[in-house]
């Protein structure tokens, strides 16, 4: 069984099908973790896990197949979404003996990501208003234990206990196209690798790639220059192989976050982000796959993070357009607020608070915080924001419409003292009256900025069989001998993200296709597999 891309779905698949007895060869460009490496390390989970009821969390599979099916709406089927619900405390479990730390320190506030002194928490939007009539709130963000953003730990550990299975890992090996055979059969990938070139060009590789990703995440000029390097380092020294597979080909290399092009054509809304991922996240899985006439599904779906905490503090703000009208209840996931800026305010947003607001950001945020959480918090209440003592005069200076604010604001703050429900739907217990002057306005819009940026990822991918992990083609047929499993497929939150959300998908679809790809066999086509 070959696998072609090494992140977190790709170890699943390939630690599920070595399990199983398969022999299995994993593939990747680079050296391996993908977008899950540099992820928080969050898994999306529920129903009772072990770490919950350590916390004394109360949670049923009810109740999060309740609010996932109203977070996620109808990608998958309601089966599928009920196995993912029912399954998720033993996914936990079987991450857990294949060396996975967790822990059930619960985070005591609304947060983006915890700090270090917290592992389980509300990773999505269950405390907001829209969910808590349909399922109670329970925190279901399994992050793996490790300092700072802990995806390095979870890869890590599925790629060491993958290794230890017998699983075999092909560095530096750029999938080219697929192989078939009797013209629909997937029997082998067309390969580039450097694995025989001058290990100078491979450290040079590895080195270039790695500082790629980290710091070129962060600063995407940095990235493009070295990604050329790379790429000519590929063109100069790579060698042509062909490898057969004879229990499947696995598509697991990520989104294609990375892919300007692909972006303008299927998500031209989204283009002004922060790509999240690796530059290998380019959409080569997916052309793979369409190369040999698979179908594709939600391309336009990307998750762009707008996140209003930390400092949970900001939760008490209202959060305004540029004709001052409310955006969304606040307490929503990031996801959420930034699909609403996008599509229905055309980026641009404000978060008005008040005068205690900022005190208490300012007494809470670096507690609160990981580094990278504590300077974007410093950034908005320095440079993102204006102030002034009244709602027309902080209106004027931000740009909004004085109007529509005070019009707002007064709805707002007339609900918060008559206890009425908030127009915007935000629980009461985030709803704080805007009453004390001077008022500022936080500048969130959606635009590149080094101070704030909004991370991006692409949520669509290919169509799978969701019993076995198979890829569909566009007649609705599976394609023998190919599966796909990560954001290179439709999965479970490919309509809509929550934190943890896409690694458990990456779990539950790679050991789907693990386990069918490791009992799948074309005998009749062996001999005709390319050698």
């Amino acid at each position: 069984m070959i696998v072609v891309g090494f992140g977190a779905a790709g170890a699943c698949a390939a630690l599920e099908a070595a399990e199983a007895g398969a022999d299995v060869l994993v593939l990747d460009r680079f050296d391996g973790g993908g977008a899950s490496a540099v992820s928080g390390g969050v898994v999306y989970a529920g129903g009772g896990t072990d770490q919950q009821r350590a916390a004394g969390v109360a949670d049923t599979v009810e109740d999060m197949y309740a609010y996932l099916e109203l977070e996620v709406g109808d990608v998958v089927s309601a089966e599928t979404l009920r196995a993912f619900c029912a399954g998720s405390a033993d996914m936990i479990r079987w991450l857990e003996r294949h060396g996975v730390p967790f822990e059930g320190s619960l985070c005591p506030v609304k947060t983006s990501y915890p700090n270090d002194d917290h592992y389980l928490y509300y990773s999505g939007s269950e405390c907001s208003g829209l969910f808590r009539g349909v399922a109670r709130p329970a925190p279901r963000g399994h992050r793996a234990k490790g300092r700072g953003t802990s995806g390095t730990v979870l890869f890590g550990r599925l790629a060491a206990a993958a290794r230890r299975r017998g699983v075999r890992v092909l560095p530096r090996t750029r999938a080219l196209r697929l192989v078939t055979a009797d013209g629909d059969a997937v029997t082998g990938v067309v390969v580039a690798t450097l694995r025989d070139a001058p290990r100078r060009v491979r450290t040079a590789h590895r080195l270039l790639a790695r500082y790629a990703t980290k710091p070129g995440l962060y600063v995407p000029v940095l990235r493009k220059a070295l990604h050329r390097r790379v790429v000519a380092l590929e063109r100069r020294y790579a060698r042509e192989v062909t490898l057969s597979a004879r229990r499947g080909v696995v598509l697991a290399a990520g989104g294609f976050v990375a892919d300007r092009e692909m972006l303008r054509r299927h998500a031209p809304a989204y283009r002004g982000g922060l790509p999240l991922g690796t530059p290998a996240d380019d959409g080569s899985g997916i052309r793979l796959g369409t190369e040999v006439g698979a179908a594709t599904a939600e391309l336009d779906r990307v998750s762009a993070w707008r996140f209003l905490t930390p400092p949970s503090a900001f939760l008490g703000g209202v959060l305004v357009d540029a004709a001052g009208r409310r955006v969304i209840d606040e307490s929503r996931y990031g996801a959420a607020v930034g699909e609403a800026l996008i599509t229905r305010h055309g980026g641009r947003g404000w978060l008005l608070v008040d005068a205690p607001i900022v005190r208490a950001a300012r007494r809470t945020a670096r507690g609160e915080s990981q580094w990278f959480q504590w300077l974007q918090a410093l950034y908005l209440l320095r440079r993102g924001r204006v102030s002034d003592r009244t709602l027309a005069g902080v209106a004027r200076r931000a740009g909004v419409d004085p109007d529509g604010l005070v019009a707002t604001v007064t709805a707002h703050n007339e609900a918060a003292a008559t206890g009425a429900v908030d127009p915007a739907g935000k629980p009461a217990e985030f709803v704080r009256p805007l009453t004390t002057p001077p008022f500022s306005l936080i500048d969130v819009s959606i635009r590149p900025n080094v101070g704030y940026p909004c991370p991006m990822l692409t949520l669509g991918g290919l169509v799978v069989d969701e019993g076995t992990g198979q890829v569909r083609d566009t007649e609705d047929s599976t394609i023998p001998g190919l599966y796909a499993a990560g954001r290179s497929a439709v999965g479970i939150c490919s309509r809509a993200y929550v934190s943890g959300l896409s690694l458990a998908d990456c779990v539950f679809s790679g050991r789907r296709a693990g386990a069918h790809s490791a009992r799948y066999s074309r005998p009749e086509l062996v001999e005709k597999s390319p050698q």
